[in-house]
């Protein structure tokens, strides 16, 4: 595993968030378009993919939700390279990436349908948190929050 730092303009990790698209429009059906409003990736300056023998097969971003807090987005392993821990690897890189450049803390949101991916969270140690920002009111999200130490 190769763990690549890079931006949203790698062809690598738009492949990646295409698939992730198409995987989200089908799991939020008619509510697709509300939150594709804010997966936006031309303005993601930090962005990982994650190299299986030279193949695509995850990613990750995160992008500043405040000044001292960044926020996780665009987290995506293709099917054929699941449960290897490639999600909790993304996740601890950004943390580290994010502590690097002076963040303390990371948060994000989920739908509270995606278990895998609220499993990786919770091990990752994010605690859940009162819905935030654009996510307030919605019954099917749920975020999370973790202190970067």
């Amino acid at each position: 595993m190769i763990i690549y730092r890079t931006d949203s303009n790698s062809t690598d990790f738009k492949m990646l968030v295409e698939s992730l698209d198409a995987h989200l429009a089908e799991h939020n059906g008619d509510d697709d378009a509300f939150f594709a409003q804010f997966n936006k990736i031309d303005v993601i300056k930090n962005c990982i993919v994650v190299y299986i023998d030279e193949i695509p097969a995850a990613c990750g971003a995160f992008k500043e939700l405040s000044e001292d807090t960044v926020e996780i987005k665009r987290m995506f392993t293709n099917p054929e390279f699941r449960k290897r821990g490639l999600g909790s690897a993304i996740v601890k890189e950004l943390e580290s990436w994010a502590k690097e450049l002076g963040y303390q803390k990371a948060a994000l949101e989920t739908s509270k349908d995606l278990t895998n991916a609220i499993s990786v969270y919770e091990k990752s140690g994010f605690q859940k948190i009162p819905n935030y920002g654009q996510y307030i009111g919605v019954d099917h999200s749920v975020c999370f929050e973790k202190e970067l130490k």
